[in-house]
């Protein structure tokens, strides 16, 4: 990213994205004293709601949980033109002005925050996804005791819902390509931690299985054999969203659009948060969007910079959370690489949980948390400052030592 220089305070402002990262954004530029123009697209016709409950509560939750209630943000207060219903589908320049084209006209702002979010990967199209509301509906009218669900991937989405499956009655079958359950968000051993949770739910895991195609309810692998179920569930990824970025923001391998701390592009004018951005950070390099934490903070950071505030000393790291099989765990910070120069894992394991710091050199960077909500607490807390936290290793693997008391 190029420094950020000085900019003109826009008085059109186009927030593209309907869910969080967008909403949020509109609360925060009326927050702090934007009194402009104020134009919202959504490509769902339904205002914003939460994506988490999708998966976590995908039986218990059948209407979706509205942000305007939760967060109390009334978007057709905030926003003085609210289009939902509508795709964004590119955006360029014309002289000073942005313009942003949808399925259903132009509209043109002098500053564009991208907020789209992410799609799902979907490499089967008799394979369904859950991603939104839509998703969801349709995924539980199928979801059914006495039915066999076969998830493709073991990570966050598919961990929540096997839980949730198995947890009403059906049988439950996960398919996972890789050596270990969520190998890549934590590392094969980390992961490796969370097989005994299938097994005690009542769920059957396979790892090191390759699915090569899916017709109807029948999966087949990269052995030849076949797996059968009543529904099929293809829960391997997400990628942004930013297709329609492509002519006026350089977007990265991963569809990624890098930028600044606060959210801004290499190209005047446009902010990007939430899923679409890999943002710089204080301590903990270029980190994607891609989570809830992101789209709800984030927005904070782009709309200070928007309109010429500074930026605070400090700021919360990257998390993830995910309720999975009986289990609550949380990432906090970055993990660090097996081949990282003085990376080591610090293994704190409590009565009914564990806690996995990361350390390079002796800086706390990042910690996987599971079960212990005081240590989330103290992890947080800990990767606030404005320098990481220095460890004594010895102690802090010690379970019955608070982590602060670890510190040098």
């Amino acid at each position: 990213m190029t420094a950020a220089v000085p900019h003109p305070v826009p008085s059109r402002v186009a927030v593209v994205g309907g869910g969080l990262a967008g909403l949020r954004t509109l609360a925060e530029l009326r927050g702090q004293g934007f009194s402009g123009q104020l134009t919202w697209v959504g490509a769902e016709p339904t205002p914003a709601y939460d994506r988490p409950p999708l998966s976590k509560e995908l039986l218990s939750r059948v209407e979706p949980l509205w942000l305007a209630e939760d967060l109390d943000h009334n978007h057709a207060a905030l926003a003085d033109a609210v289009h939902l219903g509508r795709t964004a589908t590119g955006l360029r320049r014309v002289g000073s002005e942005l313009v942003v084209s949808t399925d259903a006209g132009e509209l043109v702002a002098d500053a564009v925050v991208a907020a789209t979010g992410s799609v799902p990967v979907r490499p089967w199209p008799d394979a369904v996804a859950l991603h939104d509301a839509a998703d969801a509906e349709h995924l539980r009218a199928q979801v059914r005791p006495g039915r066999h669900v076969v998830i493709i991937g073991a990570g966050w989405i598919g961990a929540e819902v096997a839980g949730v499956a198995a947890g009403a009655g059906l049988r439950v079958t996960v398919l996972e390509a890789g050596s270990a359950p969520l190998w890549r968000q934590l590392g094969d051993v980390a992961g490796e931690r969370t097989r005994e949770w299938y097994a005690t739910a009542g769920v059957e895991l396979r790892t090191d299985v390759v699915v090569t195609d899916v017709t109807g309810g029948e999966v087949r692998l990269d052995d030849g054999s076949t797996v059968t179920g009543d529904v099929v569930l293809s829960a391997v990824g997400v990628r942004p969203a930013t297709a329609w970025l492509d002519s006026a923001v350089p977007l990265l391998a991963s569809g990624h659009v890098a930028t600044s701390r606060s959210g801004r592009t290499d190209t005047a004018g446009i902010w990007a948060v939430g899923d679409v951005a890999l943002r710089s950070t204080l301590h903990f390099g270029p980190v994607p969007g891609g989570h809830w934490f992101a789209a709800l903070r984030d927005p904070a950071l782009a709309a200070a910079d928007m309109l010429g505030h500074p930026l605070p000393l400090t700021e919360a790291a990257p998390e993830v959370f995910s309720d999975q099989l009986g289990h609550h765990l949380e990432v906090i910070g970055r993990l660090v690489r097996d081949d990282e120069p003085g990376a080591q894992r610090v293994l704190r394991r409590a009565e009914h949980g564990w806690t996995e710091l990361h350390v390079s050199g002796q800086a706390l960077v990042g910690a996987v948390v599971v079960d212990l909500p005081r240590e989330v607490a103290a992890v947080r807390k800990l990767l606030r400052g404005e320098s990481l936290p220095r460890l004594d290793l010895t102690l802090a693997a010690d379970p019955a030592t608070p982590l602060r008391a670890a510190t040098l």
